[in-house]
């Protein structure tokens, strides 16, 4: 069957032989692999049976034989002419190839020549590629990763010769040839793989003589992750003690796994709290309650990817804070006047609702023509306008976040313009004490020598002589010489010459003269001033 097969084979291989008549010969080309069965036509035009075909090659006969009965060919002799001249070649070797020219002669003694160029080929066969490194999944498909440098090698073999390419077929290219050469091997390398180089590889075995092709495919998936961390959010619910927590990964390939946690281990890798929600997607979500939450908890969306290396896990997390709103607890004003209540609360995660509340009942604060409200960042304003009595009272600060409720307190006392009169009256009365006490230290600092040397306060008001006793004593010797003296005295006792400045007084003079002996006023008569003097 093997031979049938063959031979039919080889058949349709042949061009059609045009009728000939005579000396005329026709030019046949076919191929044969090694191993194969090689059937090499001669005449074959009308259906007359050649008496006798000789068959050469490269100008000598290696076999001679045909008509009705062919003699059989000796053991282990791998050519046969058959009956109609054709030479059957068994298992062809590389060696079998050349060209082959047939002798037929015709019953009618007439003879016909024919030239057949037989060509052995094999392959391609042996194709094998090899693209790496890269992780293969179990349907054979490949994986590289953005960035690293991935090498590809494609073999085969094929006789007499053979051309290898390497094609690639991707999203912007379809069976586009990449590089090619004629040998036994090629390889290229893309030293940056980018996902624009996901698709397709095929290597190309092509036998150039019998063209006979085989092609080697491999799919490359180029795995990557985006640089920055997963990005956590949080929204609101309607309920205020729940809260949605969002986290969000674009820009992988293929989609990652996000899971949403506490984050109580020493590796955020490996997580020994609870783990809320798991998925493999680029967007997860997770709705949590206050009875889930804590002061202090850390909630952690983590994102899993092939193209993570260990250790370089992404993720992100939400520390949770209870709110803390921070003010004045204690606000006095004045009637009739404007005054703003401050609270600041930045404390808290999620952020708190704040808001202005009224009296013990709490009483919520509606903007008007006596209230205004306003906010700045983390700062909340209350503005009462026109203050009355009726504005006195407790407000609160109220923030709340799905952790729990704070509140500030916020006393404000209202003062009426008569609650100042006291003050102002006390302010006065405190004026006045404080410039007298100036006024009457400022006289005893002038008078600071009559109190110092003479009797005090009493020689200020009873004795206006100013005339001082001195102790005399030798020890004060060097003060005695620094002091101006008159001449000796009759009795032996010095003098001091002590000059006295002050505001003349007719009441005084007559006082000073009846005092002083006649000859004292002689003496002190050339002075410009009164003088006294003192005897030692």
């Amino acid at each position: 069957m093997e031979i049938v097969a063959n031979v039919a084979l080889l058949l349709l291989c042949l061009p059609a032989t045009a009728a000939v008549s005579g000396n005329v010969s026709t030019e046949t080309a076919l191929t044969a692999a090694p191993g194969d069965v090689a059937l090499l036509p001669c005449y074959t035009v009308g259906t007359v049976t050649p008496t006798l075909t000789a068959w050469m090659k490269d100008g000598r006969e290696i076999i001679r034989g045909g008509g009705s009965s062919p003699s059989p060919a000796p053991a282990g002799q791998r050519f046969t002419v058959l009956h109609d001249g054709s030479l059957n070649i068994r298992q062809v070797l590389p060696g079998d190839e050349g060209s082959y020219l047939c002798n037929s002669t015709l019953p009618s003694n007439s003879t016909f020549q024919a030239r057949v160029l037989l060509q052995v080929t094999s392959g391609p066969e042996n194709v094998s590629t090899s693209i790496g490194p890269a992780t293969a999944l179990s349907n054979g498909t490949l994986i590289a990763y953005r960035g690293s440098s991935v090498s590809f090698n494609c073999s085969g073999s094929s006789y007499p010769s053979q051309q290898l390419t390497w094609a690639f077929s991707g999203a912007s290219s379809s069976n586009e040839s990449l590089v090619s050469t004629s040998g036994s091997w090629l390889n290229f390398r893309i030293k940056d793989v980018q996902p624009s180089a996901q698709g397709v590889y095929s290597c190309r075995a092509h036998n150039t003589v019998s063209h006979q092709t085989v092609n080697k495919s491999t799919q490359l998936l180029v795995y990557y992750v985006p640089d920055r961390h997963p990005e956590c959010m949080w929204a609101p619910a309607l309920d205020p003690t729940h809260v949605q927590f969002n986290c969000t990964w674009f820009g992988a390939y293929p989609t990652p796994t996000l899971r949403w946690g506490d984050d109580q281990g020493d590796q955020a890798a490996h997580w020994k709290g609870r783990v809320y929600a798991s998925e493999v997607t680029d967007s997860l979500s997770v709705t949590l309650n206050r009875s889930s939450l804590s002061d202090g908890q850390t909630l952690r969306c983590m994102a899993r990817h092939l193209a993570l290396a260990p250790g370089t896990e992404k993720s992100c997390s939400f520390t949770l804070k209870p709110p803390y709103p921070e003010g004045e607890p204690l606000v006095t004003a004045q009637e009739a006047t404007s005054i703003t209540l401050i609270c600041t609360e930045a404390v808290s995660m999620p952020p708190a609702n704040t808001t202005w509340r009224k009296g013990l009942q709490q009483e919520n604060i509606v903007p008007g023509s006596k209230y205004v409200l306003s906010e700045d960042g983390p700062t909340q304003k209350l503005t009462i306008l026109n203050i009355s009595k009726d504005d006195e009272g407790t407000y609160f600060c109220r923030s709340e976040n799905p952790l729990a409720v704070r509140e500030l307190e916020v006393y404000l006392t209202v003062r009426t313009s008569s609650a100042y009169t006291g003050a102002i009256i006390g302010i006065f009365i405190a004026a006045l004490i404080v410039g007298s006490a100036a006024v009457v230290a400022k006289t005893v600092y002038s008078s600071r020598h009559r109190i110092c040397l003479g009797d005090g306060f009493r020689h200020m008001e009873e004795d206006r002589g100013d005339v001082l006793s001195l102790v005399e004593s030798d020890d004060e010797q060097i003060f005695q010489d620094a002091v101006p003296r008159l001449p000796p005295l009759t009795n032996g006792s010095h003098t001091t010459l002590v000059q006295i400045h002050r505001i003349p007084s007719s009441d005084h003079e007559d006082a000073d003269t009846a005092d002083t002996s006649p000859e004292q006023q002689e003496e002190a008569a050339p002075t410009e001033e009164p003088v006294d003097l003192v005897t030692f």
